[in-house]
């Protein structure tokens, strides 16, 4: 028996935000530090949604709604995946497609939030924002287009669930170029080093931070959720490319997937432990280098 889907979207729901945690305690390892502790982002949302809405007078009823849909579109995002390692709560033809879209369309909203306050400083973050978006959405669909060569399918839960090929201990070398180019993209987009640093405060390197200036209280909240949670959904699509395929047990599937989230909150803080944050003309660099590894997947699908 495996675990249930509805059970495996309310663990990503509940342990998403640990991701950063232990992503900032890693990092803290490196330095030489105590650090924060792994539940910090908990404290935090729980601090922020107690607190008050402070709204610009310039601002709409777009800047109000933004946060609730970028939440939203993550949450319903999460709920085409085959978290569980068997099946999605939402599956259907062409889903895979739909998963990328609806996170473009929380990014499109939350550009529109950004541009809604009348200032020219988040007019600029949301200008970085949608070009680097730009270029990382190519990497996703170019991912998309090798798992469905492999799996005869656009369904998610073909590709990465009970559908897909069994692992059998020897990991395609395919899978681990579509594994290394998702991670990198992940990178992007969920804001953070080498393409954005979510602990930054300097004016001229702000993407995402500065996007999100204007927002306050349980806004916020929903805001740095819906960051982690995305985390959260990319450290589960990496881990079903190498591992595709039902995993046996619950209590299997249960620790697969919160081994995923540790492995990926460990790697992030790596990552931002060794490398600094790139100049911005080098991220479309990046990005179109991470975008290369996944088309070199699906020429190796091709073959």
């Amino acid at each position: 028996m495996t675990l249930s889907p509805v059970v495996a979207l309310l663990l990503l729901g509940v342990g998403a935000p640990l991701i950063p945690g232990i992503t900032t305690r890693t990092k803290a390892v490196f330095a030489g530090r105590r650090g924060a502790p792994v539940w910090q982002l908990y404290a935090d949302l729980w601090k922020l949604w107690r607190r008050g809405l402070v709204y610009s007078t310039t601002t709409t009823w777009v800047f109000r709604l933004a946060p609730v849909i970028l939440a939203a579109t993550t949450l319903v995002a999460a709920a085409l995946l085959p978290l569980d390692g068997s099946t999605a709560i939402l599956a259907f033809a062409g889903d895979a497609v739909a998963f990328v879209y609806l996170l473009a369309l929380g990014r499109f909203v939350l550009v529109l939030a950004s541009l809604d306050t009348g200032s020219s400083f988040e007019g600029m973050g949301a200008s970085r924002e949608v070009a680097f978006a730009s270029i990382a959405e190519v990497g996703l669909f170019v991912t998309i287009a090798g798992l469905a060569i492999a799996s005869h399918s656009l369904s998610l839960t073909l590709m990465l669930g009970g559908g897909a090929p069994q692992a059998t201990g020897r990991v395609p070398a395919s899978a681990v170029l579509f594994a290394v180019s998702v991670f990198g993209l992940a990178l992007a987009e969920c804001s953070r080093v080498p393409v954005d640093d979510p602990a930054t405060h300097l004016e001229l390197t702000m993407v995402h931070e500065v996007m999100v200036l204007d927002n306050s209280g349980p806004d916020l909240a929903l805001i740095l959720y819906s960051s982690a949670l995305k985390l959260g959904l990319f450290a589960a699509i990496i881990l079903a490319i190498l591992f595709p395929g039902a995993r046996g047990s619950a209590w299997l599937s249960l620790g697969v997937l919160l081994s995923g989230f540790v492995v990926m909150g460990v790697a992030v803080g790596v990552v931002e432990s060794m490398i600094a944050r790139l100049r911005l003309p080098r991220v479309a660099l990046y990005l179109a280098g991470a975008s290369a590894l996944a088309l070199f997947g699906l020429i190796l699908e091709l073959q």
